[in-house]
């Protein structure tokens, strides 16, 4: 799975089929069925160009995308989130993360070893002590689409924007975070188990948004950016 994982990242592009033919180019015995089961539990699925054609979960409603051609100008004007998978060397783990765009800077953050909504509803609410923003952008899968989550956002009359199934790059700043997270930080480390994933974790993100400096915030850190510093 953390092949998977590490080819996802490196070509988001790839879906179930894709996937089976890198694989098997590298010497593994694996079938589409397996790929395709594997990458469902991991929650990946291949980012595509054109509309999305997938169906929200029974029940749920789907909100429009709100930011397209949106120039991001102050802090508070959007705020996002998204689910991504973290291997270990003894299983695995998801991660939720909420992100202020204008500064980059991780709000709040997670994890669970399933994808159910209570642990996204958690981000959201620890985000929330921080402040309001004016949109929240997600995707459109089952959690966020869920009355727990969606009923924290409308209760603070808080503008619910999502975007197209399998459009990852509606929602960039916290896909770059991802990618980001794992090279520089889950990858090499290889963490044994959610203990110590979750200690790493959290010296991660208090450097990235401490200390790590970003070009496109003009070498300042997210936390210089957010609190005006």
């Amino acid at each position: 799975m953390r092949l998977i994982d590490e080819q996802y990242m490196r070509h988001p592009d790839y879906g179930s089929p894709r996937m089976t033919d890198w694989l098997q180019e590298q010497g593994y015995a694996v079938n589409h069925k397996r790929v395709a089961r594997l990458m469902q539990v991991m929650g990946l699925q291949a980012i595509t160009p054109g509309p999305h054609t997938s169906k929200p979960a029974p029940g749920h409603h789907i909100y429009p995308y709100l930011l397209r051609d949106v120039a991001i100008e102050r802090v508070n004007q959007v705020w996002s989130t998204d689910i991504t998978y973290i291997p270990m060397r003894k299983g695995f783990m998801y991660l939720t993360a909420v992100m202020e765009w204008y500064s980059r800077y991780v709000l709040a953050w997670e994890v669970s070893n399933s994808m159910e909504s209570t642990f996204c509803v958690s981000a959201l609410e620890q985000a929330l002590a921080h402040g309001t923003p004016e949109i929240f952008n997600t995707d459109q899968g089952a959690q966020f689409t869920s009355h727990e989550f969606t009923q924290v956002l409308l209760d603070r009359e808080i503008a619910i924007s999502m975007d197209g199934r399998g459009r990852a790059l509606d929602n960039v700043f916290i896909e770059r975070l991802w990618w980001t997270l794992k090279y520089e930080d889950v990858y090499p480390k290889a963490y044994d188990d959610g203990h110590s994933l979750y200690q790493g974790l959290e010296k991660y993100f208090r450097y990235y948004n401490e200390e790590r400096r970003h070009s496109a915030l003009d070498k300042r850190t997210p936390a210089e950016v957010l609190f005006g510093k």
